[in-house]
Parts: C-alpha cells; sequence; structure tokens
C-alpha cells in the first residue's frame, strides 16, 4: 500500500512516465518525494509539481485509495507494476498511474482502437459496430473513448458478441462522461474494462480529452479513424499513433461527405485504406507471419498454421477463438493468425460465435 501512495503522490503531483524514467538515472521514485522544492526544480519539475509534490493532495490520494478498496475488480496500475501495460510504457508520455474498474488483463491483450465522428452518419455507426464485432470474432480487443457517436458504436459492437472492450475516459471513473453513456459504462465494466489516468472523483475537461487519446492508442497495436472531418480529436488519435510506430486504418467515403475527408487526408499521407476486417487482418498477418517463420527458423517448436491438430479443434457448431486457442495449447494471437490463413483456404468459416469447420462435398 505504500508503494501505492507514494506513486499517487507522484500522479496528484502532475509527474509523468517520462519525467520518472528521465530522472531514474539520478534517483529513485521515493527519493524524488523526498527532495525539496529546490531541488526538485533543479531536476527539471516545474514549480507547480514540485510544490504539490512537496505538499500532497492528501484527501484525494486517500479518495482513490477508497475506490480501490470499494470493489474487487477496481484496481490501480502503478508505472512500476508488473501488469502495467508494455505498449503503453513505449508512449512518449505514458501515464504515471491508471485507475482500472474491470478486467484488468486485457490491457495486455492485442488490441485494435476504433475512433471518429461524435457525429457520424448512419453509415458510420453501421461500420463501427459491425467492424468493432468481426474484430472481436478474430481475437482482438475493442478500445476506444467511450465517447457519442463512432466511440461507442464500436463498444457496442464487440459487446453485442459478447466480446471485450476498453473505455479509456477523459475523466474520474467515478464521473462517467459522456452521462447518456452510464449504462454502456457499467455493461463495459462487466464485459471489460474501464481505465483513466485521472483521480476517481475528476470531472472531465476539454484538455483531458486529447490527452485520452493518447492512451487509446497507446494501448493498441493500431488505431481504424471509421469517420472524421478534418480538424477533428480522431485525427489527432491517429498522429499520436504514427509518432508511437502504431498502424493507421481509415475506412474511406464519399468526396462529398466532409466527415470522410479526414480518412482521406490521412490514406494520402499513407494510411492503410481499409474496406473490410480482411484489409486489417491480412496486414497484421502478412507480418505476423513472416515473424513466426524467423522464429520457427531458429526455434522448430512453433507449429505450422495448417497444421491437422488445430484443424481438428473446429467442427461443426460455432466454435470461439479462444476455446480453439486453449484447445490447440496455442496463444490466441497465433490462432487467430492460423484461423485466418484456413478462412482464406477455404477449410473453416467465421459464423456468429466463432468459427465452423467447411466440409468439402
Amino acid at each position: 500500500m505504500d508503494d501505492i501512495k507514494l506513486w499517487l503522490q507522484l500522479a496528484q503531483a502532475g509527474v509523468s512516465g517520462f519525467q520518472i524514467q528521465r530522472l531514474s538515472a539520478h534517483c529513485s521514485a521515493a527519493d524524488l518525494c523526498k527532495q525539496p522544492i529546490s531541488t526538485l526544480r533543479q531536476l527539471g519539475l516545474s514549480e507547480a509539481q514540485a510544490s504539490k509534490l512537496h505538499q500532497p493532495n492528501q484527501s484525494v490520494i486517500e479518495q482513490a485509495l477508497q475506490w480501490q478498496s470499494r470493489r474487487a475488480d477496481h484496481q490501480i496500475l502503478c508505472f512500476d507494476d508488473a501488469s502495467y501495460p508494455a505498449l503503453l510504457r513505449q508512449i512518449r508520455q505514458p501515464p504515471l498511474v491508471l485507475f482500472v474498474a474491470g478486467d484488468v488483463s486485457l490491457l495486455s491483450q492485442p488490441q485494435l482502437a476504433i475512433v471518429g465522428s461524435r457525429q457520424p452518419s448512419p453509415t458510420g455507426r453501421k461500420i463501427a459496430h459491425q467492424f468493432a464485432a468481426e474484430l472481436v470474432r478474430h481475437g482482438y480487443v475493442i478500445t476506444s473513448g467511450m465517447a457519442r457517436g463512432i466511440d461507442s458504436c464500436a463498444h457496442q459492437g464487440a459487446l453485442s458478441v459478447d466480446g471485450p472492450t476498453i473505455a479509456v475516459l477523459g475523466s474520474g471513473l467515478e464521473r462517467v462522461y459522456p452521462k447518456s453513456n452510464r449504462a454502456l459504462a457499467e455493461q463495459i465494466c462487466q464485459q471489460g474494462a474501464m481505465v483513466s489516468e485521472y483521480f476517481p472523483q475528476e470531472e472531465a475537461r476539454p484538455a483531458y480529452f486529447p490527452q485520452r487519446n493518447r492512451i487509446v492508442v497507446g494501448l493498441s497495436k493500431g488505431t481504424l479513424v471509421v469517420e472524421a472531418a478534418l480538424k477533428s480529436g480522431s485525427l489527432i488519435s491517429a498522429q499520436l499513433a504514427v509518432e508511437s510506430n502504431r498502424d493507421v486504418f481509415a475506412i474511406p467515403g464519399s468526396i462529398y461527405h466532409p466527415q470522410a475527408a479526414g480518412c482521406h487526408a490521412l490514406i494520402q499521407q499513407g494510411a492503410k485504406l481499409t474496406t473490410s476486417v480482411a484489409d486489417i487482418l491480412e496486414e497484421w498477418t502478412f507480418f505476423a507471419k513472416s515473424s513466426l517463420n524467423t522464429q520457427q527458423s531458429e526455434k522448430k517448436s512453433s507449429p505450422d498454421l495448417f497444421d491437422d491438430a488445430l484443424l481438428a479443434n473446429v467442427g461443426d457448431e460455432a466454435t470461439a477463438v479462444d476455446l480453439i486457442a486453449e484447445r490447440s495449447q496455442l496463444p490466441v494471437a497465433d490462432t487467430t493468425i492460423a484461423l485466418l490463413q484456413l478462412e482464406l483456404a477455404g477449410l473453416v468459416a467465421v459464423v456468429p460465435g466463432g468459427y465452423i469447420r467447411v466440409r468439402s462435398t
């Protein structure tokens, strides 16, 4: 508990993961909290950070600890925690503390971020919902910001097939925003996870949403932009993804539709033009398969993607990806790649609930 208090003290002062990484060569996080203001300023902290670190808001820290103890699925992930997501740690400004309500293990599973307009067209809503549902069937967790519009549709698409989804908030987890999404938030907590870097009682602020976006894309292997105007938060997310060396996918639209202009600009800048889930899976399968082949040449223990043992675990009734992975004793990511190859070969088919075997006539 003392370690958590230490990290909460640093977080309430506004100290970032980047600053901790930079200062680690000079002093530990525990030592940092003991330094006088003059030394903290010399180490590069701002006046406000130094003051808050020297005189922390104990009330806010205690409220956070009470929030964690209230429910078993409430967790506080600190920057040095083994469960802190590895991908998120790699971004330029990783959050020092994450408040998580729900299944914390999802944060380290393969994720795709789906973002877009808060006022999407009916087509945009349908695309976000359908892509999320299909990607869940292929073993991916859907991550978004729970805003109105595309974000909400993406979460709902994942939930519609009983799949996992992660919502990253621009407020504390006790202050869900927008309030119209409170029911959605409850469902996400039950089937997925809610995440925030802000203390639980913190109200939403306009400046928090761009900051929230870096966590959405930082947790994810890639970002799919469904609809976006030329000047929008979704394009900020795409830029953050590029800066973090993550893939960006964009859905094209009509040249007369202003909400398609941002996606077209992204495609012109190198984002992958995406018209189906297969476009995303094929992009990742190519690199994953190349990586698998390299690993197989070094270590022969990896099974062939077309191993009969894997195919034998797909029957006439729909079987979920995680169950096929468990039966085949393969990681979910490898199983997803193998199933995509089998699907392209016409040996299995995707149906609601998972995969079925395609029997030859």
